[in-house]
């Protein structure tokens, strides 16, 4: 009796930890500068990427740097009024995000203002 319960709980324990390999699978957020809302004028969108668990905005800056901006899920976006045909190469945007720590070309993104004036919000600004 003893024996089947140890084997009952230890298979248990098992189930549980491989529930939480999933969870622990999601990266940080560190390398964004959460502080430091910034805003860029006048880029190109290159690449719109509509996937889970990231979606991507590609885009270039007036002087034809390649940045690169991760957002929420798609669902989530979904909810938010995003679609998969919600930016189109060759559109341009000016965009606010929080950047990458290191400095590299990139960040997170929180708002697209199109012209027309429409703005898609991903996250509340002044996290």
């Amino acid at each position: 009796m003893i024996r089947k319960l140890a084997t009952i709980f230890g298979t248990s324990l098992i189930g549980l930890a491989l529930l939480a390999v999933p969870g622990s699978a999601h990266h940080s957020t560190a390398m964004f500068d959460w502080g430091n809302e910034t805003r860029l004028e006048g880029m190109t969108v290159e690449r719109w990427v509509w996937t889970n668990p990231h979606t991507f905005i590609y885009a270039r800056d007036g002087a034809g740097n390649r940045w690169a901006f991760e957002g929420m899920s798609p669902n989530h976006l979904s909810r938010a009024g995003w679609s998969r045909a919600s930016l189109r190469p060759g559109e341009e945007v000016d965009l606010t995000y929080y950047p990458l720590r290191d400095g590299r070309r990139g960040g997170f993104n929180v708002r697209v203002f199109r012209e027309g004036g429409e703005s898609l919000l991903q996250l509340p600004s002044a996290m």
